[in-house]
């Protein structure tokens, strides 16, 4: 039985020894970096892409609730042609425009005010909105660009002309017709500092009040 020197007692690791375990140990070190990079990546990536989507989802409903009242009148029910009954969208997807009116008077005048004109437009990058003659930021373009903006009419007409006596054809001049109005609202945004983050809303909106396009029946055939 031999029995250990000093020297044999007091030994350590080798160089060879010590450079592999650095070796694990930076292998470790560097795998557990890369997953707290990515992580850090994936929740901004997320907290960009929710702001995005929440503020085009604003966007889209203010732009919704508030042209759903377009054509509203006063004094609708004692008939007549509503002065606020157009509704003119406009413009490219770049440069969207949606202008219309409502009435807002204390005592109906049956004249569209500047204050009664309203509308939405994409300049920019920024979606604004028309408030008492002038144009005003809705989204802020150091957060979100909005990169798409665009309102697409879907109408259904209802031929009103069997009211008449005698009746008039659909289509024929001075035949009265009824305007079922429904808009396609589509927007696209992008993060400011991430263009990847992308986010479209897409919204239906049913305008409330019809248009009519003719007030009465010719004057040949009552």
């Amino acid at each position: 039985m031999s029995i250990p020197t000093p020297l044999a007692r007091q030994r350590g690791l080798s160089l060879v020894e010590l450079l592999i375990g650095c070796a694990v140990a930076l292998f470790i070190v560097s795998g557990a970096l890369k997953l707290f990079v990515d992580h850090l990546r994936d929740s901004r990536r997320l907290l960009l892409e929710a702001r995005v989507h929440q503020d085009m989802r604003a966007a889209s409903d203010l732009i919704a609730r508030d042209l759903r009242r377009a054509g509203y009148w006063q004094a609708a029910p004692g008939g007549g042609l509503n002065p606020y009954r157009l509704i003119a969208p406009a413009g490219s997807t770049a440069t969207a425009t949606v202008t219309y009116s409502f009435s807002r008077d204390a005592i109906e005048n049956d004249t569209v005010d500047a204050a009664e004109s309203t509308g939405f437009r994409l300049a920019t990058d920024t979606l604004q909105t028309l408030n008492g003659g002038s144009w005003q930021a809705v989204t802020d373009p150091g957060t979100v660009r909005v990169v798409r903006f665009s309102v697409t009419p879907q109408i259904m007409t209802v031929p009103l002309g069997q009211f008449c006596l005698p009746a008039c054809a659909a289509g024929s001049a001075g035949c009265p017709a009824l305007h079922v109005r429904s808009y396609l609202i589509e927007l696209r945004g992008q993060s400011a500092t991430d263009p990847g983050v992308v986010r479209e809303i897409r919204e239906s909106v049913h305008v409330r009040n019809d248009e009519l396009s003719i007030a009465a029946c010719p004057a040949s055939t009552t």
